[in-house]
């Protein structure tokens, strides 16, 4: 038994299926979802039809995204501090247009899978999966703002300015990064800093490929850290934009 973790999907269905046939995911085998299962391709509703699926004879861990809450206010008409401008203009349009196809019983299932999302998942080895990060020093429990589980940047760009001379007992090594074991993340892309394969810095994996953009989506083995990646998202949606 194996357990993977994969980053942010933003309606690549094409993708997803890619990475589950490459890393020969088996009924066996544990997924942890890192969130951002929508916007940006064409096929968000039909991902979430997937996983509603897939759950059902898989072992399946899915944490919240920020894309998966603004869908989930706007499939529930929650406009309460909500710029749909923006989210348009961020992946928001594609997911609109493709939930204008479905019926009102599948929008009923799709929010019952958005509300069923998860904060974050911590497993017995004190690993911590969760979409964008955290910023209370003790950890996740402590958090006082908990909407930061899926919109927090500062966590990814702590552990890159990281100076990689400094060792976890140094006074100045930020204690966030000494509460796990493993932290893995997505949210922010490592395309950012010109990379397409998963990215460690300190104890923070970042498994957000660029799937949303010109990068693969990637499905990571936790514990040996082998890697399978899809072809590029702009490659298999050729005549699409996606976030781009």
């Amino acid at each position: 038994m194996r357990t993977f973790v994969i980053g942010d999907i933003h309606g690549g269905l094409l993708a997803l299926e890619q990475v589950l046939k490459r890393a020969e995911v088996t009924t066996q085998d544990t997924i942890i979802f890192l969130g951002d299962y929508v916007d940006g391709w064409s096929q968000s509703a039909e991902v979430i039809d997937f996983l509603i699926e897939f759950k059902k004879t898989q072992n399946c861990i899915f944490i919240r995204g920020n894309h998966d809450q603004l869908a989930l206010d706007w499939l529930e008409n929650r406009h309460e501090d909500f710029d749909e401008e923006m989210w348009y203009k961020h992946g928001g349009r594609a997911t609109v247009e493709g939930y204008s196809k479905i019926s009102p019983e599948r929008k009923k299932d799709h929010i019952a899978f958005f509300e069923s999302l998860k904060d974050y998942y911590l497993d017995d080895e004190n690993r911590l999966f969760v979409h964008a990060g955290f910023t209370n020093l003790n950890g996740v429990v402590w958090e006082y703002f908990p909407k930061l589980f899926y919109w927090d940047r500062t966590l990814w760009e702590s552990a890159l300015a990281l100076d990689p001379n400094l060792k976890p007992d140094d006074l100045y090594y930020p204690k966030r990064f000494t509460v796990y074991k493993e932290i893995y993340i997505g949210h922010t892309p490592v395309t950012r800093i010109g990379e397409t394969v998963p990215i460690n810095k300190a104890c923070v994996w970042n498994v957000d490929t660029g799937a949303a953009f010109k990068g693969p989506l990637t499905i990571m083995n936790i514990d040996t850290k082998e890697f399978w990646q899809s072809e590029p998202l702009n490659e298999l949606y050729s005549n699409e934009k996606g976030r781009n």
